[in-house]
């Protein structure tokens, strides 16, 4: 089977030869750190350590255009303050940075939102939806009738845009001081949302998988209340999934961090039904839970706890093993739970690579061997 085929097969439950080996990617400090371990320079991960192809993703743009202009505003050294495209001023690390901090907010009240934000969320803008040789050279790839990749469709954000935008704290009070703005403003990242799935999909696309983001949790639970997502985020979730449905996309990801146990069953009522990536470690979430309340109508991707790549190899064998009897029975693809971060020995992240081809897929010659460095090109 092909990397297309078999990703396909694996999210609906059929007959297939083995696991997709992937990962959700590195922090980009991971690999420079890892070079001083072993790992070689200006090496592809997924080539170098023998993967299946990560999926590719096709459509047009679906968040602000144009973007704000990305400014550095100051130099502190180890630290930066910048304009990102997103209008937010922030406090980022040069290195081994996280979370930026959010320091002002270009977006605060309705009239920043009409001002500088509502324009930059033409649905019908020409530049959002292409056209010309470079649109027809895209739209000839995405169709190929022989492409031996999983593609998947941007899906958009109702929530998380929005609360980096405002921050935290100010869309939290807008929710129920404004809340006739903050419905304006889901219903029109809907509308763009639409509008591009039905441009990208309606001229042939046929993607494996569509993929939301969010990050609308915390380990506490939920940053807004149930009762509001189902008045405020359900129709307009309801509306994407039905236009992917309608192209014949029945995979739609969310990606969330934190824990997500009252938002999950919201999102699969609403046709959003695979969850990712199952916060293992800190919040203690784990996919064998997932499957027990929701059955096969749920998938699920991640559910690695990456915090045992720092631990011995026997506890990552351990988990690997652990894993097994739910990646057997489909429906799931097993990849650490996040970004691979720097602290992770190189030597223990390759030793779970072999470890997850051995058990997960299933020892097959068709994987890639480990350790053969390919230039990218």
């Amino acid at each position: 089977m092909n990397p297309r085929e078999r990703f396909t097969a694996v999210m609906h439950y059929q007959p297939r030869d083995r696991c997709p080996i992937m990962d959700f990617g590195f922090w980009e400090e991971t690999l420079t750190i890892w070079q001083d371990q072993g790992y070689p320079a200006g090496v592809d991960p997924d080539l170098f350590f023998g993967m299946d192809p990560q999926w590719r993703m096709c459509g047009c743009i679906v968040g602000l255009w144009p973007p704000f202009p990305t400014l550095k505003l100051v130099d502190e050294g180890e630290t930066e303050i910048v304009q990102q495209a997103d209008g937010v001023i922030v406090q980022r690390g040069k290195f081994l940075g996280s979370i930026p901090r959010h320091l002002r907010h270009t977006l605060v009240d309705r009239d920043s939102w009409n001002a500088f934000y509502k324009p930059r969320l033409r649905a019908d803008d020409p530049l959002r939806l292409p056209a010309g040789p470079a649109w027809e050279m895209q739209l000839a790839e995405w169709t190929r009738p022989d492409r031996d990749y999983p593609l998947f469709i941007e899906a958009g954000s109702l929530y998380g845009v929005a609360r980096n935008w405002f921050g935290l704290e100010r869309i939290s009070e807008i929710m129920y001081d404004d809340r006739p703005l903050f419905e304006e403003i889901v219903e029109t990242l809907a509308d763009v949302v639409v509008a591009v799935l039905e441009f990208v999909l309606g001229a042939g696309v046929r993607p494996e998988a569509a993929s939301m983001w969010e990050d609308m949790a915390y380990s506490g639970g939920p940053l807004m209340s149930p009762k509001l997502f189902k008045q405020i985020l359900a129709p307009h979730y309801k509306r994407i999934t039905a236009t992917l449905n309608k192209y014949g996309v029945d995979i739609v990801f969310v990606d969330c961090d934190g824990n997500i146990e009252l938002l999950a069953p919201l999102w699969l009522e609403a046709g959003v039904n695979t969850m990712f990536p199952i916060e293992v470690g800190k919040w203690k979430a784990d996919p064998f839970e997932f499957r027990r309340r929701y059955g096969k109508a749920m998938r699920l991707m991640g559910g690695f706890d990456k915090h045992i790549l720092m631990a011995s190899k026997e506890a990552i064998t351990c988990e690997i093993e652990r894993l097994a009897p739910l990646v057997e029975e489909g429906g799931y693809i097993p990849t650490p739970d996040h970004r691979v971060p720097p602290d992770v020995p190189f030597e223990n992240y390759l030793f779970y690579i072999e470890e997850a081809k051995r058990v997960w897929g299933k020892g097959l010659a068709n994987l890639k061997p480990t350790g053969k460095p390919e230039k990218r090109g």
